[in-house]
């Protein structure tokens, strides 16, 4: 894997995510209590051999640029790296990254530059264990000019994707992005064609993009170069690919999830203690995650009843019920707390006794969760002040409220403290 440059996105605005992204790019939204979204592909990739990467980063970069440069300092004996490329106005673009490709594209210097044989293009914002070598190893084999990494979906959830048809060798007849209407019925294909059983196969009748792409690398500085008006890799890079390149599809058989909403991320995080054997793997020591090292104590847990639960390091607990949670890095739980199917994402900060006692004079509890608190079915953000007997709790089924004001959010049915 010495001839691969990996490029990972993580510069959108992640506004169907919001309010976990108001103040951090969404590659920097935590996830499983301790790691962030970025994690997942830059672990991936070392995982997988590839020590040459990039993070391109744009919206509310600031603490994702610091995660990274916290997280992944490779020793000056090596030739690896994670590198940010932050959005920049240079003398031949004064614009910002106006697109997925246009990213790419405004670092072709370094692409040129580098000795890489092919170049790997990866989401920062998808959760997912996957060895990038036999996918790379498929694109080296058949010869392909692109090679896209695919997975069948069913019908509910195909509008969201690229879709693409493929042809009985594996090569890529036809790409649309995110079709709706007569458009996607169009797409319907019989997915037997990857291997899939009949019975699952009429289930998942649609192969989607995962936005994981292998290029040549000279072919990516080609089509980079040949219309500086295309933008984006789904929309415009790869249709005008399919046209007069070799494009093959390579089929990835193991979980693979997009976080684009609130609702995908909280079901997605609890995955994770609702399954005996969750499809994101943290405990497999061929797919570690890697994350920023913290050196922080044990959690102290006294009395409690915790089922089906995460939960991170250096936590205090004390009789509390926790069901089918995650406790995240460094949060406080007071007495007679009950927190069922619920995200917290800790805390950044111990606060200490002299700032706790300031919180409360100024008429505002300390940090953590206060005493005989209830909370269901939500998504507490980092660093959240919680007093006692407070229940959060959507006994309504409310699917939408939007009161920044007061601290929350209401989406996709589910609350959303914010940070």
């Amino acid at each position: 894997m010495r001839s691969v440059v990996c490029f990972i996105l993580g510069g959108g605005r992640g506004t169907r995510l919001y309010p976990l992204t108001k103040l951090r790019a969404k590659p920097a939204v935590p996830l499983a209590g301790r790691y962030r979204l970025i994690d997942i592909p830059v672990s991936n990739s070392i995982n997988s051999g590839i020590q040459k990467i990039y993070v391109l980063t744009q919206f509310n970069s600031a603490s994702l640029n610091r995660h990274i440069i916290k997280t992944y300092p490779f020793s000056h004996l090596t030739e690896g790296f994670v590198e940010v490329l932050a959005a920049q106005q240079t003398p031949e673009s004064a614009n910002w990254f106006q697109g997925t490709a246009d990213a790419v594209r405004q670092y072709l210097n370094i692409i040129k530059s580098s000795k890489a044989d092919e170049c790997l293009i990866l989401s920062g914002d998808h959760m997912y264990n996957m060895d990038y070598r036999p996918f790379i190893q498929h694109h080296r084999n058949t010869e392909a000019d692109l090679t896209i990494a695919v997975v069948p979906v069913f019908e509910s959830g195909a509008s969201e994707f690229g879709l693409l048809k493929i042809n009985q060798s594996g090569e890529v007849t036809e790409f649309r992005e995110k079709p709706k209407g007569d458009h996607l019925k169009a797409m319907q294909v019989d997915t037997t064609i990857l291997g899939l059983d009949k019975k699952t196969a009429l289930k998942k009748p649609y192969i989607a993009s995962m936005g994981i792409y292998v290029f040549k690398k000279d072919v990516l500085v080609d089509l980079l170069n040949r219309d500086i008006n295309q933008i984006d890799f789904g929309k415009e890079i790869i249709p005008k690919a399919i046209q007069n390149m070799h494009v093959h599809a390579y089929l990835f058989d193991g979980f693979w999830e997009d976080i684009g909403t609130i609702e995908a991320f909280y079901r997605s995080n609890l995955q994770l203690v609702k399954h005996p054997n969750p499809p994101l793997r943290l405990f497999d020591p061929s797919a570690r995650i890697f994350t920023r090292p913290r050196f922080l104590p044990p959690s102290r847990i006294i009395n409690s009843s915790i089922r089906n639960s995460l939960v991170c390091e250096g936590c205090l607990v004390e009789k509390a019920k926790i069901l089918n949670s995650i406790v995240g890095i460094r949060s406080k739980i007071g007495r007679n707390v009950d927190i069922q199917n619920t995200l917290l994402m800790g805390c950044d900060f111990y606060q200490s006794p002299e700032e706790q006692n300031n919180d409360i004079m100024q008429g505002r509890p300390p940090v953590g969760i206060g005493e005989n608190t209830i909370i269901h079915k939500a998504i507490v953000d980092k660093n959240a002040h919680i007093g006692k007997n407070v229940k959060i709790l959507n006994e309504k089924g409310v699917k939408e409220v939007m009161n920044e004001k007061n601290g929350y959010w209401i989406r996709d049915g589910i609350v959303v403290i914010i940070k």
